[in-house]
């Protein structure tokens, strides 16, 4: 009993040091959203730290979109962007998502709470989780054609 106990204890622990930390941000439609409640019913997603001002973002974010209708019939995948932009540029982040025509939801990160939580030092970020919420990949900068990695990742890990 005692040892059933202390393995069902350990596996709660290992489950929770792989969780989201959990911060309180705000989506671009004003609605607040806790970071450790961020799920895809079971699917993979991705969190993607980026600016407004950040090229090397635009492209990636703009690859991704570009892919992302296969990529959810495939996979089930969700994309979750995370709005590091600070002061004035943060009224700038629902004018371009919605010119983009970006289907994500997108989270504002002004205090960078959110990003030191995650330990993000540079855009763009890019995370992918499991169904469970547990990163299994992560890559800073982007270069052209990498996007062909992401969907791999979410193949191996689409239920």
């Amino acid at each position: 009993m005692k040892k059933t106990l202390l393995i069902a204890l350990l596996a709660l622990i290992s489950v929770a040091s792989n969780a989201l930390p959990s911060v309180q941000l705000k989506d671009i439609n004003g609605n607040v959203v806790n970071t450790a409640e961020l799920l895809n019913d079971g699917k993979p997603f991705i969190i993607s730290f980026f600016a407004t001002w950040c090229k090397p973002c635009m492209r990636e974010l703009e690859a991704i979109n570009d892919n992302y209708i296969d990529w959810q019939e495939e996979t089930g995948v969700k994309m979750i962007l995370v709005s590091i932009d600070e002061g004035q540029n943060v009224a700038k982040v629902k004018p371009l998502v919605d010119s983009k025509g970006w289907d994500f939801q997108v989270l504002l990160d002004p205090n960078s709470d959110f990003k030191r939580a995650m330990n993000v030092q540079m855009v763009p970020s890019l995370f992918i989780l499991d169904g469970e919420g547990n990163v299994i990949e992560a890559h800073t900068g982007y270069t052209d054609g990498s996007e062909e990695n992401i969907i791999e990742i979410l193949r191996k890990n689409a239920k």
